[in-house]
């Protein structure tokens, strides 16, 4: 009896051993820069996590590190004015990237020699010269590099996927409206480091038609299911050169398919913000407004809303996704992927130079 007893205490042990290896440490997370506007937000869902240590926050402009640091509460042991210290020193497991989008190369490339995985605020890059040295130093370190939308992690267009996609309720895709924008980044009062560099064509891309023509980019080539458009057309246009001398505020792009077009309408004139996606099939169209309401219609379904549900642990934000990513429960999802992105820069670099030029823009074939 007393051998029982014994073995049963044994396997209980064992179970419990068992059961605390198997859980997992916080994720080791650097930040690197603090100039773009969504770090503020990004740096606090983090230190609120349990799952989430934040080892490390790198920028060069020691004015700016010290004020998240004082705004955060990192010691002087975290901070880092060299991203090569805190790569060796923080040794990360993943950095988050809230640089200009002119240096998002620069921290893959030194993240990819120490086999540490990015994820950076949408754009993926300012060109595809920019995007290609991305995707080399991808490849060579064995990393996974994640693009950040905000419009990723949207009900709406997870239900708009399924109602295309799932379901094929509507046939073929035959026309997509992308509607991004505010009034300026000056108007809503940015942070005037982020605002320095979104009004630099080197830095940003271009002006409205990189910060936000890449959602429409994305979100397009996504729903193509990563299909390279065969041209691109754009009108881009300054209607504040007084506030954005050197950048465009408004752009329309038109992008060509075999069978289907696109609309992105990016801008910094919109009276409200707006993130709002239209997609029109052959026999049915589905409009998010936002990530919270989605409505389609049909032939004999009249316009109505749908109801939308949760989405997977793994996809309901940057974070929770990420951390996936790094520990291999998952690959990157088809927005956040490196190979959307890679079509997606070849979509905003060919928009920018038809705006130059006044010319239709055809991709070269691959």
């Amino acid at each position: 009896m007393r051998a029982v007893a014994c073995a049963l205490v044994l396997a209980a042990v064992a179970i419990s051993g068992q059961g605390q290896a198997q859980e997992a440490p916080p994720l080791r997370l650097a930040v690197a820069g603090l100039v773009h506007g969504h770090v503020d937000s990004f740096i606090r869902a983090a230190q609120a996590r349990k799952d989430v240590e934040v080892v490390g926050i790198y920028e060069a402009d020691k004015g700016l590190l010290q004020k998240y640091a004082q705004m955060f509460k990192v010691p002087d042991s975290a901070l880092f004015t060299s991203l090569d210290a805190l790569l060796e020193r923080a040794k990360p497991e993943a950095i988050a990237s809230f640089t200009n989008t002119f240096d998002h190369a620069t921290v893959v490339e030194a993240a990819a020699t120490r086999h540490v995985h990015v994820m950076m605020e949408k754009p993926l890059a300012i060109s595809n010269a920019h995007a290609e040295r991305i995707r080399r130093a991808a490849d060579k370190g064995n990393i996974q590099v994640l693009v950040n939308f905000e419009t990723t992690w949207y009900q709406s267009h997870a239900a708009m996927w399924t109602f295309f996609k799932e379901q094929r309720a509507a046939g073929d895709i035959r026309k997509m409206v992308a509607m991004d924008g505010h009034n300026g980044p000056k108007a809503i009062n940015v942070q005037p480091d982020f605002l320095e560099w979104l009004r630099d064509p080197a830095k940003n891309g271009g002006g409205a038609l990189f910060d936000f023509g890449c959602y429409g980019a994305n979100l397009m080539t996504w729903m193509m299911e990563n299909q390279r458009p065969v041209a691109v057309t754009t009108i881009a246009q300054h209607f504040q050169p007084d506030v954005y001398p050197k950048v465009d505020d408004e752009a329309t792009i038109l992008v060509e398919y075999p069978k289907a077009q696109g609309i992105i309408q990016a801008s910094w004139n919109w009276p409200i913000g707006r993130k709002d996606f239209e997609v029109y099939g052959e026999r049915g169209q589905a409009i998010a407004t936002g990530g919270n309401s989605l409505r389609v219609a049909l032939p004999k379904e009249p316009d109505h809303p749908v109801t939308l549900e949760p989405l997977p642990q793994d996809q309901r934000d940057s974070i929770s996704h990420l951390m996936a990513v790094v520990r291999g429960t998952r690959k990157p999802n088809a927005l956040s992927s490196l190979d959307n992105n890679l079509i997606a820069t070849e979509i905003l670099e060919a928009a920018r130079e038809s705006a130059r030029t006044g010319k239709r823009v055809e991709l070269r074939a691959r």
